[in-house]
């Protein structure tokens, strides 16, 4: 259900970037050109990282609620504390996964040369430079 929710989700923000790249920049912090390559890694990145970062939720909570509902008495005569209890851990999980799952890759990523367009690589040769990686910020 989360895949399907990003592929929806990325289908819908995400199609300008995948048709037409996005900027990847020199070591001087100069747009070089627009690459589909670099758009592909963003996105595939940003998808790992929210995964990451819903799983924790996902998982953990229903382990700890069961083991409430089993094997203590926590909620006998107050099922309604349920709502509030899960609403808490879900925020107290987040607290703690959305940062982490977002360093996972660096804001801005890198891209050999090799991977990158004939076009771009072509611009590249033609300015005299001998980069061998290019950057470019992936988003969140």
């Amino acid at each position: 259900m989360i895949v399907q929710h990003l592929s929806l989700c990325l289908t819908v923000t995400t199609p300008s970037e995948l048709l037409n790249g996005i900027d990847v920049l020199n070591e001087n912090g100069e747009v070089v050109g627009q690459s589909q390559a670099a758009a592909r890694s963003a996105i595939v990145q940003v998808v790992f990282s929210r995964i990451l970062m819903a799983t924790p939720g996902m998982g953990l909570i229903p382990v700890v609620m069961n083991t409430l509902e089993t094997k203590t008495k926590v909620f006998k005569g107050r099922a309604w504390l349920a709502a509030p209890l899960q609403v808490g851990l879900l925020g107290f999980v987040l607290t703690f996964a959305t940062p982490l799952a977002c360093a996972v890759f660096e804001q801005n990523s890198s891209i050999s040369v090799k991977n990158v367009e004939q076009s771009i690589r072509d611009k590249l040769a033609e300015s005299g430079s001998e980069a061998k990686f290019l950057t470019f910020n992936k988003g969140l």
